[in-house]
């Protein structure tokens, strides 16, 4: 006889079921009811593919700001539906850090930026920062504002901290080379965008404009 087929592991069963379906809710209802966040993010690490796809995907659900770590190790990851997954999950942990009210405050502030309403995203965030210095999301929420203001030092400086706070935080190095680009810095662009791919590979319009960079670089 030969030796018996590993059992699925119900995750991978209920992820399976959702590609069927399309039923969020219902999968991470499933999934709430049986594992722990610590499981999760184990099987996110360590998992084989399916199981680490479907534990990205519910972490982005069901997990905070603590699993920032995990999540931004999946960026990285060697399967690419684990890199996609993680790329849309990551941000929303991002926005699920502080207490509650502080989360509220920063969805004010992320409506105004979006409302291209800056000078009241910059204050509002800067509120936010006096209150939550640990928020990188706050931070670099204020540093959109700055941008948008046309502020780019300190667009950067608000970039280059919320990176110190969150070292996965790959879209405040693309907007932190987005910066030096507005100052005429094109070297100090290149590394930032550098950075970013690091962090998240699958940027291609950084990856693309990083070809762009060192050719320009080399031209000189």
């Amino acid at each position: 006889m030969g030796a018996p087929t590993p059992r699925q592991p119900s995750l991978d069963t209920l992820y399976q079921r959702y590609l069927n379906h399309e039923d969020s809710a219902t999968f991470i209802t499933a999934v709430a009811g049986s594992y722990t966040i610590g499981t999760l993010e184990r099987l996110a690490e360590f998992g084989q593919r399916t199981s680490r796809r479907a534990a990205t995907m519910a972490l982005g659900f069901l997990g905070d700001y603590r699993s920032n770590d995990v999540m931004g190790r999946r960026l990285s990851d060697q399967d690419r539906g684990v890199r996609m997954l993680a790329e849309n999950s990551i941000r929303e942990l991002w926005y699920r850090d502080g207490s509650e009210t502080q989360r509220q405050t920063l969805q004010v502030i992320i409506r105004l930026n979006n409302a291209e309403q800056a000078a009241a995203a910059t204050k509002v965030a800067s509120e936010l920062i006096d209150e939550a210095p640990f928020f990188a999301e706050a931070w670099s929420q204020r540093a959109i504002a700055h941008f948008q203001r046309g502020r780019f030092d300190d667009s950067a400086n608000d970039c280059f901290q919320t990176l110190e706070l969150n070292p996965y935080h790959f879209a405040s190095a693309v907007g932190m080379g987005h910066c030096y680009l507005e100052l005429n810095e094109p070297q100090p662009a290149l590394d930032c965008f550098r950075r970013a791919l690091k962090l998240n590979p699958g940027l291609e319009d950084v990856r693309a404009q990083v070809t762009y960079l060192e050719r320009a670089l080399e031209g000189r």
